[in-house]
């Protein structure tokens, strides 16, 4: 394997986590950088969902995943990926893998602030943060919002990481992505990217696409026969 060197730098804020009552397995995350929805993260649904952030080099997910896919634990994972890794100081790694099992890293060489916190079934963490309030909030959020679904209660955690301060240049993109135990593809996927506040761009993505999510994610794909128009599914919903 070719050695895994620097990476480009992403000022990012993250809660990865596994849903206790559905086995569904997500992650939002925000940033300066562009792109983070395709960058940092990944999922398997079947193994575990992570995140490679700072100094990001996309190459170490895989690596991670792979260790995750052979039923290898969260911390087994995470030591995969700073083994092959010349520049494991400067990375931050969260990973929750399928059993709910957590393992976070946060490199010395991570700008500040840095760091992370790990409760049951959650990783939330952030770098180039104004303070470790950010990520403070971010656990606490998904800890008390226990009663919400899942894609709710990750997204108000990237939103109160927001409101504590984050980044202090702001955020350029964010990301919402969520995998049900069920299927190979996600129950959401939501993206922005170059917008002046994507948090709150994501949240009114979520917002209009929460009420098609079934459509989309059973109608379509499972019964294409009795499917009806995205229309008549709206005309229905407001009925």
């Amino acid at each position: 394997m070719d050695e895994i060197r620097l990476g480009v730098e992403r000022h990012t804020f993250t809660i990865l986590a596994k849903c206790p009552s559905t086995g569904a397995l997500g992650v939002a995350i925000a940033t300066y950088s562009l792109g983070v929805g395709g960058y940092c993260p990944a999922i398997n649904p079947q193994a575990g969902v992570l995140a490679s952030q700072a100094f990001a080099d996309p190459r170490l997910r895989p690596i991670g995943m792979q260790i995750l896919e052979s039923g290898s634990s969260a911390d087994q994972a995470l030591k995969g990926m700073q083994d092959a890794d010349s520049y494991s100081d400067y990375r931050q790694i969260g990973i929750v893998d399928a059993r709910g099992d957590v393992a976070a890293y946060t490199g010395p060489r991570a700008r500040d602030w840095a760091g992370h916190e790990t409760g049951e079934g959650y990783v939330a963490m952030g770098n180039v943060m104004v303070g470790p309030q950010v990520v403070d909030t971010m656990a606490r959020t998904f800890e008390s919002t226990e009663t919400e679904v899942f894609e709710e209660r990750l997204l108000r955690s990237i939103e109160a990481g927001r409101d504590a301060g984050g980044q202090p240049e702001g955020q350029r993109s964010a990301a919402l992505i969520v995998y049900r135990v069920d299927e190979s593809y996600p129950w959401m996927d939501l993206r922005v990217d170059a917008h002046d506040e994507p948090v709150g761009e994501l949240r009114r993505v979520y917002e209009v696409y929460q009420p098609m999510a079934d459509y989309y994610y059973y109608l379509r794909p499972q019964d294409p026969a009795n499917t009806p128009t995205q229309q008549e599914w709206v005309a229905k919903l407001n009925d």
